[in-house]
């Protein structure tokens, strides 16, 4: 019987991929907490040994640095492998693109081949950007998006979505335990100053009470979750055994202009909003729809917009101050 039938409790140890990035630190910290043993892999493209130093003492922790796409080798029991690894802002998948591609499909195919020897459950986390910029709204699972496949933004959306067919022909031809987690708009501590993203962006800003660069009008939406829930949401698709797609995100819906007003407010901060070039193939509009999540996973955002973005303001500015 696998350990995806048998509950959490069955599970001793996980390899995350990208556990040294924004979202899977969190994610290793969070397993760690479960009693769970952690084989934390990691190229450090993106991510940083800071964001793990706090968890390289603690009891099943291990550190491993690993090119996934020269393979991936972790000996021993496996119950789960859960693939995080890639550049996820548009800063850094546009300065890496063909690194970028080459995770989403050498990388992912080495993770798979892991999950297979080991008999593990493999869970892809894929992204929102596989709906483009969407004709549909909200968006669900089945709709199969609008993506422009030469545009710059394409060696990320493409990566991700090449990586879903592999995961699920792996699934199909092979029989390994699979899932897809598509993740939306996740914020929190720890994410890099230099991201790219609108949140650490329009903290650093108003912050340094710069102008807050807002794209285009400020019209275009995004759905936004704490890293928290997010992790919370990977880990729930990883226990029910759900082949996925599985939509992880928030349910409030905000204009990246009110986004910065707010984060201007919360911040105390007098910084004017400037408009700048939007970026090319950016979504106008962007929410999922949680059905499955919340009816057949029993998962749902628990922490709101204001308190999240309180908390992430809080550690961007404890950050500023020991720089």
């Amino acid at each position: 019987m696998s350990s995806r039938t048998r509950g959490l409790a069955f599970v001793r140890r996980v390899v995350v991929t990208g556990g040294a990035g924004f979202v899977g630190s969190w994610l290793c910290e969070r397993l760690l907490d479960l009693d769970k043993e952690v084989v934390c892999v990691d190229n450090f493209v993106t991510g940083t040994p800071e964001n793990v130093a706090h968890l390289r003492d603690r009891p099943g922790f291990v550190l491993s640095e690993q090119d996934l796409c020269a393979g991936l080798e972790v000996d021993g029991h496996v119950d789960w492998v859960l693939h995080l690894a890639s550049p996820a802002s548009p800063l850094h998948y546009l300065r890496l693109p063909i690194e970028t591609l080459r995770v989403g499909s050498e990388g992912t195919r080495h993770a798979l081949d892991l999950a297979e020897r080991a008999e593990a459950r493999f869970l892809l986390a894929s992204t929102s950007e596989v709906y483009g910029d969407p004709l549909e709204h909200p968006q669900r699972e089945s709709y199969w998006g609008n993506v422009n496949p030469i545009g710059p933004r394409s060696v990320y959306d493409e990566s991700k979505r090449y990586a879903e067919a592999l995961t699920m022909a792996y699934h199909r031809a092979r029989g390994v335990d699979t899932a897809i987690v598509r993740i939306f708009n996740t914020y929190g501590p720890r994410m890099r100053f230099d991201d790219g993203r609108a949140i650490p962006a329009f903290m650093s800003q108003a912050l340094e009470g710069r102008p807050l660069t807002v794209a285009g009008d400020g019209s275009q939406t995004r759905s936004l979750c704490f890293v928290k829930d997010t992790v919370a949401g990977l880990i729930a698709v990883a226990v029910s055994g759900h082949r996925g797609p599985v939509n992880v995100g928030g349910s409030e819906e905000i204009t990246m202009l009110e986004l910065a007003e707010r984060v201007r407010d919360l911040a105390g901060a007098t910084s004017e909003i400037e408009h700048v070039g939007l970026p090319v193939d950016d979504p106008k509009l962007r929410r999922p729809d949680t059905t499955v999540a919340e009816t057949e996973i029993g998962w749902k955002a628990q922490v709101s917009v204001t308190d999240g973005l309180e908390q992430t303001l809080a550690w961007f500015a404890d950050q500023r101050a020991t720089v």
